[in-house]
């Protein structure tokens, strides 16, 4: 999840990782998180053990953290969360976290993602940059929509850039085992104390680091992200408190507050689709990557698919869906072409299920038509009541790769543009990162930067790849929307559980590839009453005879081998 990314208005019924990373036009915001839905990864039954390295052998790997003292964040982290600014922004101070010049000059092709049409290659913001940096960075932009196709071909091909962005979800098929042999080994350059030579990097917190282990080596350059979950259940309060309702603490008051909100002929329903919310407050393991569904419990590994609280989930979903609260553009699938966003803002539902980024993005979006408009995010509850049960996202899920054929010159290069783009909000690196040149890119209203169109155009999808701060929520614009996320998530992560696996880069073998493949259609179906709970009792039947056992065995003896990197 990019740095400045936010999505005004959500694409799906449910989060969409795409729309999130495309909307950096959009509006500018320092978050960084997991999405849901992130496809495992597959690989050949040789490589099935790579980057499961962890405890002693991944400390001999792990670069030396040493925390920033450049920025004061407003609002520290705690609990996993994201570290929040909440102060204007003075360009006239901004510190600078790269004194001197540490690239040497070469030529550094970078193919990654975008979202959106491409801009020249010699821009204003790609020459800034690379100016600032020292390397002359050459873009291979890809379309991010049809990605995994292209990454495919040129991973199989003898022509691989110097740096290739590979996001969490685009590691399926044959990707993972790609990467442990296409791709340079980082840790003799960046292990240890070698990482002081880029501080910024330095200050990239280790679990973030732990994730980019691929193979037994340190492969990858990370965009951390706060493991607190990312999907909060957003509300109009605005709304809420001009009509006096309460915000519900168990499932049976939030069902109870849908039927009071919910008045078809008057065309206002309580939510939209609830189901990643109702697998938060009924403790249900992380879906967004496979190895994050299982969990070790009383000596036997489970998967989230095989518990009492994944149906319970499920079946609550449903009833708000069988009762008419949802709103019907979500059971009807359309939501993709009638824009639920403008809808929300319409007041036409009141809860939206959503990536927080949506916070920002929603208040910023709306704000200037209606003045009073105000969302806020509901604290996730247990659903008999009691404190909630949280499982931790992954701390990193986008990931920049150096070809194993570049020259130690290259892959300094590299380290120095990467040096530059993890710089912590309020320096000029971040600056220039995230907005380009003032005057051309942006101005800067009120101590807030507002990009014009050529920085919408220009300053997206592209630098903010290579490597990220540590996960950062910044709205300069909207402070108390800043505060609130931030705080929100130390709140829930007070309530957040690593299980078994977290933190690990788990290559499943490719017979196991697609086993799971078909839950998330099925889950879909169940909530809007097309498939009932014993279709999915039948299909976890069927998954454990198909191979979820032998998968169940081959984990525990990943476990009993490398031990866990949770803590």
């Amino acid at each position: 999840m990019t740095p400045n990314a936010a999505s005004a208005s959500s694409g799906s019924s449910g989060p969409s990782r795409r729309s999130f990373l495309a909307s950096t036009a959009v509006a500018s915001v320092a978050v960084a998180g997991g999405m849901p839905l992130l496809a495992a990864c597959g690989s050949s039954d040789s490589d099935s053990r790579g980057g499961t390295t962890s405890g002693k052998n991944a400390k001999k790997l792990l670069p030396a953290y040493v925390a920033s003292n450049v920025v004061t964040p407003d609002i520290p982290s705690k609990n996993g969360s994201s570290m929040g600014f909440t102060s204007k922004l003075d360009v006239t101070t901004l510190k600078t976290s790269v004194p001197k010049k540490l690239g040497k000059g070469g030529k550094v092709t970078i193919m990654s993602p975008f979202w959106g049409s491409p801009p020249k290659s010699d821009n204003p913001y790609y020459t800034s940059m690379n100016s600032l940096i020292g390397v002359d960075v050459q873009w291979q932009n890809q379309d991010g929509n049809t990605y995994d196709q292209k990454l495919g071909a040129v991973l199989a091909s003898s022509d691989v850039p110097d740096v290739v962005v590979i996001p969490g979800w685009n590691m399926g098929g044959k990707i993972p085992s790609a990467i442990i042999s296409k791709f340079a080994d980082l840790g003799p350059y960046l292990s240890g104390d070698k990482v002081k030579e880029y501080p910024n990097l330095a200050a990239i917190p280790t679990d973030a680091w732990q994730r980019s282990i691929f193979g037994g080596k340190l492969r990858g350059l990370p965009m951390p992200a706060s493991y607190v979950t990312n999907i909060v259940p957003l509300y109009r309060k605005d709304l809420f408190d001009k009509a006096g309702y309460q915000l519900p603490k168990s499932a049976d008051e939030f069902t109870a507050l849908c039927k009071e909100i919910t008045n078809a002929r008057a065309k206002r329903w309580a939510c939209g689709d609830m189901k990643w919310t109702a697998f938060n407050i009924f403790g249900v393991l992380s879906g967004s990557e496979k190895a994050l569904g299982w969990n070790q419990v009383d000596g036997k590994l489970v998967y989230r698919v095989e518990t009492e609280e994944y149906l319970e989930a499920l079946e609550w979903t449903r009833k708000l869906f069988a009762a008419g609260y949802v709103h019907p553009d979500f059971k009807l699938g359309k939501s993709q072409a009638t824009d639920p966003g403008s809808k929300f803002g319409a007041g036409e539902f009141l809860i939206w299920n959503n990536d927080i980024s949506n916070w920002y993005g929603q208040q910023a979006a709306q704000a200037a038509q209606n003045p009073d408009f105000k969302i806020w995010g509901m604290d996730l509850f247990g659903h008999d009541g009691d404190d909630p049960t949280l499982w931790a996202a992954e701390p990193a899920g986008i990931f920049a790769f150096v070809n194993r054929k570049a020259s130690e010159s290259v892959i300094r290069d590299v380290l120095a543009v990467a040096n530059v783009t993890a710089a912590p909000y309020g320096t000029k690196e971040w600056m220039m990162t995230n907005y380009g040149v003032e005057g051309t890119h942006y101005t800067i209203k009120d101590g807030v930067p507002v990009k014009n169109d050529k920085g919408n155009n220009e300053v997206v999808n592209a630098f903010v790849m290579v490597a990220s701060p540590a996960s950062t929520i910044a709205h300069p614009d909207f402070p108390d929307v800043t505060k609130a996320s931030v705080e929100w998530q130390q709140r829930m992560g007070a309530f957040t559980k690593k299980s078994s696996f977290w933190g690990l880069q788990i290559t499943e073998p490719a017979r196991y590839t697609n086993l799971s493949n078909d839950f998330e259609q099925l889950e879909d179906d169940i909530a809007r009453g097309h498939k009932k709970i014993s279709d999915m009792q039948q299909a976890v039947s069927d998954w454990k005879k198909q191979g979820g056992d032998k998968l169940r065995d081959w984990y525990k003896q990943l476990l009993d081998e490398n031990g866990s990197a949770a803590s």
